[in-house]
């Protein structure tokens, strides 16, 4: 099995020049119509350093039996196409056929609350024997008639078992702010960590598109405010206030100085393509995901030649 690098060396404040090469994966969640084994293949095929695992119904199944030996097949196939991973729990239906992303760790009823526990339990577990560099989570909407503070105290609450298991596995668990859900922003993400007490094992997910759709500062700002808990990245085109993820060029954001950001902090873990709306075109979308990134990422690390426009606003 690949061993995964650290996940992030922050560098000192203020600096923003390339020093980390960045590792470039793509979610399986834009690559449904895929069988598993042809996925990876694929993204190994096309360059990819590595893959963001979504546990679903299709790509190992967290609620099917044996999962143990499903997940050792899967570390080998990784290990032989020279992947490495992060595992990540945003399946649709996964849980509930008939209510997408639940039960989340906010629903009223404790029983259904601990099935999304249990769900993240496995994911560690499945990110242990892979070698992942990460699991990630988030924390859902909050119920109707429930107040912040109840719903951050069963937040918490849930999120307790996890990062317990998390602490044994070394594995950290990153969550991820969502628009609209309980913890949509980076400032956020800080709540939840005064709350607990600043756990060693709770990092962050930042979704760069997120970004562009919500947050106050630019997405480069972002990551330079999110680097000391940095621990995946999920990235993806975005317009302000549209929480849609969009292919590359189709949205507003300027990606040199985003990916130039991100490599002056160190991060070491992946960078994944995030298009769970578009696994119709997944392998086109994969090949044309990655040029347009390894494109940006020279960008970042020099200004662009005469004539040559920076990639956004258009699929280059």
């Amino acid at each position: 099995m690949v061993a995964p690098a650290p996940a992030a060396a922050p560098a000192p404040a203020g600096t923003d020049t390339p020093a980390t090469p960045l590792r470039f994966g793509y979610g399986t969640n834009g690559l449904t119509d895929l069988r598993l084994d042809d996925a990876l293949a694929l993204l190994a095929d096309l360059g990819y350093s590595g893959v963001g695992l979504t546990l679903d119904h299709m790509h190992l199944d967290p609620l099917a039996p044996d999962l143990t030996t499903r997940t050792r097949q899967v570390a080998r196939r990784l290990d032989r196409l020279g992947l490495t991973a992060t595992v990540e729990t945003g399946a649709r239906y996964v849980l509930d056929p008939r209510r997408k992303h639940g039960p989340s760790l906010l629903d009223p009823d404790p029983e259904r609350r601990a099935a999304r526990v249990r769900l993240l339990l496995r994911a560690v577990q499945v990110a242990a024997d892979l070698g992942a560099h990460a699991v990630h989570c988030f924390s859902g909407i909050t119920p109707d008639g429930t107040t912040d503070a109840t719903a951050w105290q069963r937040l918490g609450d849930a999120l307790t078992p996890v990062l317990e298991a998390a602490s044994r596995a070394h594995v950290p668990l990153a969550i991820e702010p969502e628009p609209g859900h309980l913890l949509a922003t980076l400032a956020d993400f800080h709540h939840l960590r005064e709350l607990l007490g600043s756990p060693e094992p709770l990092g962050l997910t930042l979704d760069i598109g997120h970004c562009q759709c919500l947050e106050p500062q630019s997405p480069a700002d972002c990551v330079r405010a999110a680097a000391p808990w940095l621990r995946h990245v999920q990235i993806e085109d975005m317009r302000r206030g549209v929480h849609e993820h969009l292919p590359f060029g189709d949205g507003e954001i300027d990606f040199p100085p985003v990916l130039r950001a991100l490599s002056a902090t160190g991060y070491q873990g992946l960078t994944v393509v995030e298009l769970p709306r578009h696994s119709h075109a997944g392998p086109q979308l994969a090949f044309r995901s990655l040029e347009f990134l390894r494109r940006a990422e020279r960008l970042a690390g020099s200004p662009p030649p005469a004539g040559e426009a920076p990639p956004r606003g258009g699929t280059p």
